[in-house]
């Protein structure tokens, strides 16, 4: 089962910047960018193709041959693209970040239905976080990514994102935040992995 991992990924599982500091939050603006340029529509559009949501994209042939790959556009995760909000929401203390999951070759999560993503406040009050947006839709893995080929053959391949939009957080507060996938054959609670189904990291916003 996989394990994730997020993005702006820079100083550990912590994500702290003050509002009224742009110093304090450029950094991780600065590195979303960064790892959204793979994702950029035009960019996409050249490399990958327009695949059919919602089934599993199995392709035959030679082991050796080279595997299409679906278009994952950044544009999909809208208010967490950085395209009409070029700070993702850092700037109001309203962060994006983004979920990525392992890539496993020849996985097919979810048997059939797609994986979702859930946060919640992982200590403390629930109320600490209060509204969490998700794209693209309603944060789920669609199934046309999968299965991976691996990079030999799957040159092109780009991991489908979730995008978590904390618009509701408490401000000048450590809030610890787990989010986890949930769908079939998915494994989250093992206390020993933390990355396993499901990744915790703390999210500080001063004003």
């Amino acid at each position: 089962p996989p394990g994730v991992m997020i993005r702006p990924y820079l100083n550990g599982f912590t994500i702290a910047f003050n509002v009224s500091q742009p110093s304090t939050w450029q950094p991780y603006v600065d590195s979303m960018h960064h790892f959204l340029a793979a994702y950029d529509d035009k960019v996409q559009e050249e490399k990958n193709i327009e695949c059919v949501s919602g089934q599993y994209f199995i392709q035959g042939g030679n082991e050796s041959e080279e595997k299409k790959a679906c278009q994952f556009k950044r544009s999909l995760l809208q208010n967490c693209s950085g395209i009409e909000d070029p700070t993702f929401g850092y700037s109001k203390g309203q962060p994006c970040i983004l979920l990525k999951m392992n890539r496993i070759i020849g996985y097919r999560p979810g048997a059939g239905v797609p994986v979702s993503v859930d946060c919640k406040a992982q200590k403390g009050n629930e109320s600490d976080l209060r509204s969490v947006d998700f794209y693209p839709g309603n944060g789920t893995f669609d199934l046309m990514y999968y299965p991976y080929y691996g990079k030999i053959t799957h040159v092109n391949y780009t991991s489908p994102l979730v995008a978590m939009h904390f618009t509701d957080v408490k401000k000048n507060y450590l809030i610890p935040i787990q989010c986890s996938l949930n769908g079939k054959g998915i494994i989250n609670d093992v206390n020993r992995d933390r990355f396993l189904g499901r990744i915790i990291f703390t999210l500080s916003i001063g004003k």
